[in-house]
């Protein structure tokens, strides 16, 4: 359980409020969940309640997803 202490955090980073920082966010998440995975390669208890864990933040309410953004306001969704 030693490599949660590096996975949790990543949870607990915000998203930014900017609009124009939203992807680069994404992009750091992603960049370093894939670096922490080749490189420390943990457990695959660890590896599985980060997995369960993001996928429950994700599916638990809309805009809460550290994977992806979605530019979406109260009345207008944007693709881009």
């Amino acid at each position: 359980m030693y490599c949660l202490q590096w996975l949790i955090p990543v949870l607990l980073i915000p998203k930014p409020l900017n609009p124009a920082l939203l992807n680069t966010h994404v992009m750091f998440m992603l960049l370093y969940m894939v670096s922490f995975f080749l490189e420390r390669k943990p457990c695959s208890i660890c590896s599985l309640i980060f997995v369960a864990a993001v996928f429950l933040i994700c599916y638990s309410g809309f805009g809460n997803c550290i994977l992806w953004n979605n530019m979406c306001d109260a009345n207008r969704c944007e693709n881009g």
